[in-house]
């Protein structure tokens, strides 16, 4: 198995309340540890104009399971903040860290 970082980018059409973002990053805080916190990652970035970027270790066999994995753990910590998956469509899952035995 190999850790990769992954990070979702997104947009929020109707803004963040205090109390979403604390459920989200609630939600998703167990999958934001060594490697991130090491490069110094923020596990989540807003922008000023309702962009936004998540950031997420997860382990995988490859680059494709890790990116599922990372959206469907974001859109459910979305869903769970009670943010409806049109109010914060999801972008591509990028690649941007990876940690191997290899």
């Amino acid at each position: 198995m190999t850790t990769f970082v992954i990070t979702v980018p997104g947009t929020f059409l109707s803004g963040l309340t205090d109390s979403a973002r604390s459920v989200l990053e609630r939600e998703l805080a167990s999958q934001h540890t060594d490697v991130s916190e090491s490069e110094g990652l923020d596990l989540l970035t807003l922008n000023g104009d309702g962009t936004f970027s998540i950031r997420l270790e997860i382990d995988a066999r490859d680059r494709y399971e890790a990116e599922l994995d990372a959206t469907r753990l974001v859109a459910a910590a979305l869903k769970d903040a009670g943010i409806a998956e049109a109010d914060a469509p999801l972008g591509p899952p990028a690649v941007t860290g990876i940690d191997s035995d290899l």
